[in-house]
């Protein structure tokens, strides 16, 4: 039996969403407080990796399963999920100043659909708070940093406020994940288009340069976040710009604007109003998107693949659509800590 979804998940599913999420973080934080309990989690969900892990983009990744960004937004618990078994963990999306976000309410459960929407808005505590959380990693967990531009900024001043972001984090992150395709900030997709989009990884990539020389490290792996809303001509350009910026990888794919093939009321959907929308009806476009990238890829860059992974089956056709490594979130929130493990032995089953 799986205590997550027939005991605990009805019960937090019978409060509100994000109260639940801020509850769950501190309910976490103390448990992990209790000696022994790492070591009880670790025995129960943190198992050995076995033959799951990948070296790529100079990160040797204890396994493919990582957390996406939006749920540890300020770095805050990752050193207590990581003991959840995922081989990497991103925080953020981080903006230079803390915001507060969109107005509550502002995330929402369709559990007919094992799906979310949320319209958060880059809600956090600013670079300079996860910085003082993320000092106290010590290297031990591969942390991914995923920034994006306050909502006050302008999209022709974006490019600033990535390069704070980036250039703060620079230290403390083992790769960066440029967000551009949050539905949620006002213009922020506008930034997707071809021209800005070139001209701001090239600004990052000149920075990582600049970087690494004057600290005397390796530069960072740079990757773009995608929505799965993009046109195949669309899709086009984006690959011919990672190619020509040189970036290191595309994330494929952030929420939908989209409420296609929804079995929840439809008078429900229509009353929470706008946000992007993740879980199992992003599942199909999101593989669809890993599949076209990868094949246009030709191994020129890596793609982590997000979107409606909710069983071993769903992660496996991500990763045989094209995928390097995987990200759950929605998924997680649906199927517990279990399914960490159930996609691990998978793997595990298929390398032997």
């Amino acid at each position: 039996m799986n205590f997550y979804t027939k005991i605990i998940r009805p019960i937090l599913f019978r409060f509100d969403p994000e109260k639940v999420h801020h509850f769950t973080f501190s309910f976490l934080k103390l448990a992990f407080k209790v000696p022994f309990t790492k070591l009880l989690i670790k025995s129960l969900y943190n198992t050995s990796d076995k033959s799951t892990g990948k070296k790529l983009m100079g990160i040797d990744f204890p396994n493919p399963i990582g957390l996406a960004a939006g749920f540890d937004k300020d770095a805050k618990l990752y050193s207590e999920l990581s003991s959840l078994g995922f081989g990497f963990i991103e925080v953020g999306t981080v903006t230079p100043k803390p915001q507060a976000g969109n107005d509550k309410p502002r995330l929402f459960r369709l559990p007919k659909d094992s799906a979310i929407i949320n319209r958060m808005g880059f809600n956090n505590e600013g670079v300079a708070k996860m910085i003082v959380n993320l000092k106290k990693n010590g290297n031990k967990v591969i942390i991914g940093g995923n920034i994006g531009k306050n909502k006050v900024t302008p999209n022709e001043d974006a490019a600033t406020d990535y390069q704070i972001c980036f250039e703060e984090l620079f230290l403390y992150v083992d790769y960066f994940v440029v967000n551009v395709s949050s539905p949620n900030t006002p213009g922020l997709r506008a930034l997707q288009e071809k021209e800005p989009l070139l001209k701001l990884l090239n600004s990052l990539q000149n920075l990582n340069d600049e970087l690494a020389l004057k600290k005397s490290i390796s530069r960072k792996p740079i990757l773009l976040k995608i929505a799965p809303d993009l046109t195949t001509e669309q899709l086009e350009e984006i690959v011919e710009v990672i190619l020509l910026s040189k970036l290191d990888g595309i994330i494929a794919t952030n929420t939908t604007i989209t409420r296609e093939n929804l079995t929840s009321d439809k008078k429900e959907v229509e009353k929470i109003g706008a946000g992007g929308l993740s879980g199992l009806p992003l599942t199909k476009r999101s593989t669809e998107v890993i599949r076209f990238l990868a094949k246009r890829a030709e191994k020129k860059f890596i793609i982590i693949g997000v979107g409606g992974i909710h069983s071993e089956n769903d992660a496996m056709e991500k990763l045989e659509a094209g995928a390097d490594l995987i990200q759950l979130y929605t998924g997680f929130i649906y199927e517990g800590p279990a399914l960490i493990q159930r996609i691990k032995k998978r793997l595990e089953k298929k390398g032997k």
